[in-house]
């Protein structure tokens, strides 16, 4: 950072300032695109109200539509958008991401969730932290340095994609499978998530979806006896989980700083359960034959995949030795492997310097207690300088009323703007 002339900074730092309502503005429309995933509404309105903005701020879009992803269909295409800002020289490229899928409203708002309201210094909306203030600082922070007369040595790449809240594979995993993002051509990655202003997100641990099917035998509901319910043998796993591997979690904790303390150990949620037959539906005397549930369970970089899934497998084995009739399938849905940015990647520097810089005082390195789009960067395009870093408060994500601050937003265009010029680089005047 210190090679950036400091009248360099103060300009492009006065030029977000005279850009703050505009960054705001743009937020607030993003907002109001309900671009809710699942199923993935509005995603060409999204893309396009971003591609047009970057249009306006000087870049060469383009559009990657995930044709033949099964997650894109007609009635809901998976519509990608890139932006391209070229300097003096192709190299190095600067990228920042952000999702705009979201996820659905849920209950207990008193807001408008897709208003985009602005009042006492927060902007309001489902989203709205996680990510599409993300995004608008991204573009914003590039804008500033055009708008002020600043020309970079290298180029600035700015993207929105879809799907991340659903893994990202029709949005960032797509664009690093086509090669558009690649070890080969992309320097460093910036994903501005919502992980608070002055922390800088370094990876996240691992995920694992699996589900379990216990299977009984039907049987007539006045003669429960001559059946097996699945719903009891399901019960029997659930509470062995309870019991004998939750309990142990206690006990793992990882050396990765991850946020909040709690998610420094191993966990795991029940996401779904269903058995028998449909509830509120006309029911006739049935002992229930099948049960499924689906598990989330994340894991350490210290536990590893293999040794995460196995631990299940030899669970339900002991489940299936000690109950008369227990049988069951388990099918993996999703796996993530953790990330970790080494501690001295160039971006975790940047970004370092200007949060002292902007906020005066030292970035928090932490990690995320769930997967995003680093997992895409790392695993499939091969780029280890990635980190996270944007406006937002992590626990809001998802929340009802989710809210981000205006000072938030513009503090962090103002970092991401000072970390662009120190990445790409400056010519001389």
């Amino acid at each position: 950072m210190n090679r950036i002339p400091a009248a360099v900074r103060d300009r492009v730092l006065a030029a977000v300032d005279e850009l703050a309502d505009e960054v705001v503005e743009f937020t607030s429309e993003l907002v109001r695109i309900p671009t809710v995933n699942p199923p993935g509404e509005f995603y060409p309105d999204c893309a396009r109200a971003i591609g047009s903005r970057l249009e306006d701020c000087g870049f060469e879009v383009e559009y990657h539509t995930a044709e033949g992803r099964p997650e894109h269909t007609k009635a809901h295409p998976r519509v990608n958008v890139v932006g391209t800002l070229a300097g003096a020289r192709a190299t190095p490229v600067v990228h920042l991401n952000g999702h705009f899928d979201v996820v659905p409203v849920g209950d207990g708002w008193t807001e408008d969730p897709f208003g985009g309201e602005v009042r006492d210094g927060r902007i309001y909306g489902r989203g709205v932290a996680d990510m599409k203030a993300g995004i608008a600082a991204a573009v914003y922070a590039a804008e500033a340095i055009r708008r002020s007369g600043v020309k970079l040595l290298g180029t600035v790449e700015v993207s929105g994609t879809v799907d991340e809240e659903s893994g990202g594979y029709a949005g960032m995993g797509y664009l690093a499978d086509i090669g558009r993002l690649a070890k080969d051509r992309t320097d460093a990655v910036i994903i501005p998530e919502p992980l608070n202003v002055d922390r800088i997100c370094i990876g996240h641990r691992g995920t694992y979806w699996f589900e379990v099917t216990t299977q009984g035998r039907i049987a007539h509901g006045s003669m429960p006896f001559l059946g097996q319910s699945a719903i009891e043998h399901m019960g029997a796993a659930l509470e062995a989980i309870r019991t004998e591997l939750i309990p142990s979690f206690k006990s793992r904790k990882t050396e990765v700083p991850v946020v909040p303390e709690e998610a420094r150990h191993a966990t795991l949620n029940i996401n779904s359960i269903h058995g028998g037959q449909p509830a509120g539906e006309i029911q006739s005397p049935c002992v229930a034959d099948r049960c499924s549930a689906v598990f989330d369970r994340r894991f350490l970089i210290e536990e590893g995949f293999e040794a995460t899934r196995q631990e299940i497998v030899d669970l339900l084995d002991g489940v299936a030795n000690r109950v008369a009739g227990f049988r069951y399938q388990m099918k993996d849905l999703m796996v993530v492997e953790p990330v970790r940015t080494p501690d001295d990647a160039p971006v975790i520097q940047s970004l370092g310097e200007a949060i002292n810089g902007v906020l005066g005082r030292e970035a928090t390195l932490v990690a995320s207690p769930g997967s995003y789009d680093h997992k895409h960067v790392f695993r499939k395009a091969g780029i280890e300088n990635c980190v996270a870093y944007g406006p937002g408060i992590l626990e809001l994500a998802h929340q009802p009323d989710e809210w981000c601050g205006v000072d938030d937003l513009v503090n962090a265009t103002r970092v991401l703007a000072l970390s662009i010029l120190d990445l790409a680089g400056v010519e001389a005047a």
